[in-house]
């Protein structure tokens, strides 16, 4: 049966269709930020009629349909979120909103304006009641201050109510009993507890990654309730799953009751797809650029292992999940070239999206956009936009540049060029910042350009970061629905046991694992699978004593004993060096958090090959086409990328088209295919021949 994955973006909804042949077949369709749910089923549309088949009948032949959506991350940034109430301890409303003292914008200018926290302080109520570090009960729960609370916040018109308690990861009783008062009096609202969302210590991430699945959770409810009812009249009743940022994919029930899980939902499953077509091109130290219309997504990938990171912040928002580390840059196809107060030209954030869009859309955008700034350089064919699905005004993206251009004091051409270098020259100063923070050299990984407009940047940024190497998948322009065949099925669980290495009580360790196997088992007993299916990966936040971070560390499975727990503090000290350069052996060691990672494989991604040719790729020239390679006006080659063969070498200046993405290869480049189609651009060495 086919595997269908759809990523709705900011401009455009992606859908890949599976077949179990390994044939991959793409589809596009304009979102529709009004309701997401149009977009998505206008994609599925799109796919039926390219089998030929009504949408109902197509639906039948589907095992699953695997999304990733930005709903979530949209609402903190908008902060079009719910009106949110909080129930916390009495005395610790304010936890919260000092945020442990931290001040993100600029921490010694104290005329920032101060955090303006989602859930202001008249709405946080203090309840009687009080769990220790150790699970042991000091004071019991009132229910009288609790019943008061929803009363008055009941009043207020809440919307989403959190239940934040100290200590509730040790003890969530009390959490729980106030849980199940406010399903009972407080129909139709949307409630959440701290112990369900994130069951590990430290109060403010705690509180914070609770409210924001509060403040998250209605309109995510809604839209996914909207989303089902509408797969479900078009025939398809098979499962939804969703992908979570911790880099795996789970039912729309289980992401329902903890919507912040979406956060980052569809940036998350790029760096699946950056490490799949990376190993096929040999390489296993990555960086994984995903240019949408909207943003950039980069995530930095050493050893070929996604790299993870609990330390998030959305906006002003702190997510304490652990999240795939993917950081989004506020550029892409749809950014818009502007000129600031001192004269100087700027690229993004400010985007065209899919509404009015680009000015050469003729949707009424008339702002210069960086798709505006390819056709007119040539790169992209305003006849073959998407196949030729969709016609692009030439005339209109000049007209826009040309009035950017006055401000320039420069003509059109001029300003394009100098908006493709800003563009360049910003994603690739960001990709320096974030490996250089992480002590990689980034000459030493291979580039992986996905996205819309990955193919037309790619080895131009390559070339600036003095990288040799830059990838392009064939479906680069549904980057991240295609990573999300490679995620696993499963979910995570957690609890704190803060403790000292020393200190261990190794009888209560295994018994924690043991009820963690066992709630992933029931989490997916809807699998159907056989238990030695589920691949279970245990992990323990650890840290030297008197450290403030802590680093994940791999645990081995089974019972735990003396002899598998020193093994893990050798595992420690080894990856704490290759993390911060330094070890101490000596240094007491402390745990802070458990954790077990539930996940069944899906089928393995077997694309099909590519028929086998001479060196010569004349075969697959469509035309030639006037572009513009640096200051020169060049009459490059045009390919038919569907028509190339393993083994052909297309030497720069060229351009390369697909259907639904274009690959520039610059004058310093060559790129041939790869068995399975990706376009594998290597700078030229010195003295090679160029061919036109």
């Amino acid at each position: 049966m086919k595997r269908i994955a759809i990523d709705v973006g900011g401009t455009f909804t992606d859908c890949l269709v599976m077949e179990p042949s390994g044939t991959v077949q793409e589809f596009k369709a304009p979102s529709t930020p009004a309701d997401y749910t149009v977009g998505f089923l206008d994609a599925l549309r799109k796919a039926a009629e390219g089998s030929e088949q009504p949408l109902d009948v197509f639906l039948r032949d589907v095992e699953m349909i695997i999304h990733g959506t930005t709903v979530a991350t949209n609402l903190i940034v908008t902060r079009e979120g719910a009106r949110v109430g909080m129930i916390t301890t009495k005395g610790f409303r304010d936890i919260y909103e000092l945020r442990g003292g931290v001040k993100l914008s600029s921490p010694y200018n104290l005329f920032v304006p101060p955090y303006r926290p989602l859930v202001p302080r008249y709405l946080r109520k203090g309840v009687e009641e009080r769990v220790l570090h150790d699970g042991s009960v000091l004071t019991p729960l009132a229910d009288g201050d609790v019943l008061q609370a929803l009363e008055a916040l009941r009043g207020e018109g809440v919307q989403a109510v959190a239940i934040c308690y100290l200590h509730s990861y040790a003890n969530p009783a009390h959490e729980q009993r106030t849980l199940d008062l406010a399903r009972e009096r407080l129909g139709g609202v949307h409630v959440v507890a701290s112990h369900e969302v994130l069951p590990v210590w430290r109060e403010f991430e705690r509180f914070s990654t609770t409210v924001l699945s509060a403040y998250v959770g209605p309109a995510v409810e809604t839209y996914l309730g909207s989303l089902q009812d509408g797969l479900r009249a078009a025939g398809f009743h098979g499962p939804l799953l969703l992908v979570v940022n911790s880099g795996l994919v789970q039912t729309v029930e289980k992401c329902r009751r903890q919507a912040v899980h979406l956060v980052g939902s569809g940036p998350t499953a790029s760096p699946g797809a950056a490490i799949h077509f990376g190993r096929r091109a040999g390489h296993r130290d990555l960086i994984s650029i995903d240019m949408g219309g909207t943003s950039t997504d980069i995530c930095v990938i050493k050893a070929g292992a996604i790299p993870r990171t609990s330390e998030n912040w959305i906006e002003e928002e702190r997510v304490a999940l652990p999240m795939v580390n993917v950081q989004s840059f506020g550029g892409g196809g749809g950014s818009i070239a502007w000129v600031d107060a001192l004269g100087v030209l700027r690229v993004g954030p400010q985007s065209a999206r899919a509404e009015p869009g680009p000015a050469c859309y003729d949707k009424g955008g008339s702002e210069p956009t960086i798709t505006d700034v390819n056709v007119v350089l040539g790169y992209i064919d305003p006849n073959y936009f998407l196949g030729g699905e969709i016609r692009l005004r030439e005339d209109l993206a000049r007209a826009a540049l040309e009035r950017l251009g006055k401000q320039l004091g420069m003509g059109v051409v001029d300003a394009a060029k100098a908006s493709f270098g800003v563009m360049n020259s910003m994603i690739a100063g960001y990709i320096t910042t974030l490996c250089t923070k992480r002590g990689y050299d980034v000459r030493d990984c291979a580039l992986v350009a996905g996205g819309g407009a990955g193919g037309v940047h790619g080895a131009w940024i390559a070339e600036e970061l003095g990288i040799d190497v830059a990838v392009v998948p064939r479906h680069a322009a549904a980057y991240s629905a295609f990573g999300m065949f490679t995620m696993q099925i499963g979910w995570e669980f957690a609890r704190s046991y803060v403790v000292r290495a020393q200190g261990i009580d190794l009888k209560k360790l295994n018994e924690l694992y043991q009820e963690l196997e066992e709630e992933a088992r029931e989490t997916l007993r809807w699998l159907k699978v056989p238990p030695r299916a589920i691949a279970l990966t245990r992990t323990a936040e650890m840290r030297y004593v008197g450290q403030y971070h802590e680093v994940e560390t791999g645990l081995e499975g089974g019972r735990l004993g003396p002899a598998s727990m020193a093994r893990c503090l050798k595992v420690f000290h080894r990856k704490h060096d290759e993390l911060f350069a330094f070890a101490m052996p000596d240094h007491p060691i402390e745990f802070l958090t458990f954790r077990l990672r539930a996940a069944v494989a899906q089928p393995a991604v077997r694309l099909r090959r590519v028929p086998p040719g001479s060196a010569d790729p004349s075969g697959a020239l469509r035309q030639s086409r006037a572009c513009v390679f640096r200051d020169r006006l060049v009459q490059a080659p045009v390919y038919d990328g569907r028509r190339l063969r393993v083994g052909n070498v297309v030497r720069g200046p060229a351009v390369v088209e697909e259907r639904h993405t274009t690959i520039v290869v610059p004058p310093t480049f060559e790129c041939h295919l790869d068995a399975t189609g990706s376009y594998v651009l290597r700078r030229m060495r010195r003295g090679t021949r160029r061919t036109r």
